[in-house]
């Protein structure tokens, strides 16, 4: 637990770094405007999630067969090396090819949940699989708090404080991580079960999966309208600093570190798995609603706290899909479900960056919130779908 945490949470950092530098960045590449700016960086999240589609279900099902360790090491190891060429990148093409490397390598996430499931009692899972998030959460108290900070000195640097925080993680699982998967609990490696696509087919066709799913690709699929508009959103409609849009995901981050690394754990044994989901899709419907209308700084500060109470819905839902499969198919399930999320990543930076376009250019009402009212019906479907199964079970 201690090292899948760790290992989360140095990516979350180095991940976190870079949010705050993204449209001052792609200005000093040559792209003029922050609407161009939102749309050029749902390219490159798009092809993260692209590659993360495509290697998650093959890592998951590589660590199935060698074991979590050598899996996790190598993939960090390529991302020391991929921060730095993103750092000396002179054009949007050298960026490019880096986020897909940074793809490839963080395709590993769903081998360092299935570690948190070899290690943990079947009850225990959705709990356990809350410090993932709050893992990511305090990546984000930290990342972008950095990375603003850096980033007023050279809007470059962050990345190499990135390949710093990755070189620290590789060193310490080179020397302190153990093997979480008992040899009797390998399985071979098939091409077939590692097909992103065929993956996708196996979880349609499994009845007892498909519905919740579709939900948990909702839950990505709006979660994203964070990660694909929030920078430039910030800066268009408040006009926020590097600093401050690096402040406002660190007030984000340690909202989710509380949620996911704390409530949760009281709520899930306290209420159960299935009404945790049911309230965390339903406060973060009211949550992206309110951003969207939000008017001042201080508004979207305030609103915070209800952005992260949503986040319970996610762990519980793994929690949920975890007691599905066996135990020898942990990490193939984490590769199904990576696969699910990186369709919703790989559809929701161009959605929700092609809207924000719109409404912040002439000819259309100036509407910055557009994306957030869409990531609120997303979420009223992925309620419906959650309430419609669980009548059924």
């Amino acid at each position: 637990m201690g090292f899948a945490v760790t290992t989360i949470l140095l990516d979350a950092i180095g991940v976190g770094l870079i949010f705050p530098i993204m449209p001052a960045l792609l200005l000093d590449l040559g792209i003029k405007n922050i609407s161009d700016a939102a749309l050029f960086g749902g390219v490159l999240t798009t092809v993260y999630a692209a590659m993360q589609f495509v290697f998650m279900p093959i890592f998951g099902n590589l660590s199935d067969r060698y074991g979590r360790r050598p899996v996790l090491l190598l993939a960090i190891a390529t991302l020391v090396i991929d921060y730095i060429v993103m750092g000396v990148a002179a054009s949007f093409a050298v960026l490019l090819i880096g986020r897909v490397i940074a793809g490839i390598a963080g395709a590993t996430v769903s081998t360092a949940t299935a570690y948190i499931a070899d290690v943990s009692r079947p009850e225990d899972r959705g709990k356990n699989f809350g410090m993932v998030g709050a893992a990511f959460g305090l990546g984000f108290i930290l990342g972008p708090a950095l990375g603003g900070m850096v980033g007023e000195y050279g809007v470059r640097l962050p990345f190499f404080l990135a390949a710093g925080f990755a070189g620290l993680n590789f060193l310490f699982g080179l020397f302190f991580l153990p093997e979480s998967l008992d040899p009797q609990n390998r399985r071979q490696f098939s091409w077939e079960r590692a097909n992103p696509f065929k993956a996708l087919k196996r979880a349609i066709l499994a009845k007892e999966l498909r519905s919740l799913l579709i939900v948990a690709f909702c839950i990505v699929l709006a979660d994203y309208v964070y990660v694909s508009v929030w920078s430039f959103y910030g800066k268009e409609k408040f006009d926020w600093s590097l600093s401050l849009i690096g402040y406002s995901l660190t007030a984000y981050g340690a909202g989710v570190v509380l949620v996911q690394g704390v409530l949760i754990r009281w709520m899930i044994p306290k209420v159960g798995e299935a009404h945790t989901i049911v309230f965390g899709l339903g406060v973060t419907f009211l949550a992206v609603v309110m951003v969207a209308v939000a008017t001042e700084t201080w508004m979207v500060f305030a609103l915070v706290p209800l952005v992260v109470l949503g986040k319970v819905a996610g762990p519980a839902l793994s929690g949920v899909l975890s007691k599905q499969v066996p135990d020898t198919d942990q990490g193939d399930l984490q590769g199904v479900m990576g696969s699910v999320a990186s369709m919703a990543a790989i559809l929701a930076p161009p959605m929700f960056g092609w809207l924000f376009k719109v409404y912040t250019t002439d000819g259309m009402p100036y509407f910055p919130g557009a994306p957030f009212l869409l990531a609120a019906v997303i979420m009223v479907v992925a309620l419906v779908i959650f309430l419609k199964t669980a009548q059924r079970q």
